[in-house]
């Protein structure tokens, strides 16, 4: 397994290891003590799992007062995964890192708690897994508009399909007082 820092601290590519032959392949998709050997000590409690249609965008979401880790990776199909920091004091607040997973690839991304997390998929179908470190809480849910010009993400799908909540969601600026968001709303 190799585990690279991106350019956003604390936010990880992992690339497991592939024991490919002729009838397929193997890989670990999660191993605790690896994991924490290279930086990433999570208490994972709950995975979710998707399904979504070319050019759907899910996100961008968080959790404020109850924000989620997540090791992020697709099952099948393709996906642009996009994390953005929006850490109170954090020298890269609103800063984001894309990267493409594939059932290829087979990549994992690693979302320290304090960003908001969202893709975009490719393919004509995704399933996408997820692990997180907190349990969902509808009372908790947040989320940044995906065109947010503040943001200024390079999406690769120019016109997706949002869901009504997600077309309706907010600036960055909108959530936070000021640039380094030491003050919620």
């Amino acid at each position: 397994m190799k585990i690279k820092q991106t350019s956003i601290k604390d936010l990880f590519i992992i690339e497991p290891t592939v024991f490919r032959d002729t009838r397929g392949y193997f890989l670990e998709t999660f191993h605790n003590t690896q994991y924490e050997q290279s930086g990433i000590g999570c208490n994972f409690v709950q995975d979710n799992f998707s399904f979504s249609v070319k050019h759907v965008l899910r996100g961008l979401h968080f959790q404020m007062k109850k924000p989620q880790a997540k090791l992020v990776q697709v099952v099948s199909g393709h996906v642009y995964d996009v994390a953005v920091d929006i850490r109170p004091g954090s020298s890269t607040f609103g800063k984001w890192e894309g990267v493409h997973l594939t059932d290829r690839n087979n990549l994992q991304l690693f979302i320290p708690e304090g960003f908001a997390h969202g893709f975009c998929v490719l393919s004509n179908t995704a399933h996408f897994l997820y692990k997180c470190s907190d349990f969902y809480d509808s009372s908790d849910e947040y989320g940044i508009l995906w065109s947010d010009p503040e943001i200024s993400i390079n999406w690769p799908v120019k016109n997706p399909i949002l869901s009504e909540k997600d077309s309706k969601l907010p600036g960055l600026s909108e959530i936070f007082r000021n640039k380094q968001g030491q003050e919620e709303l």
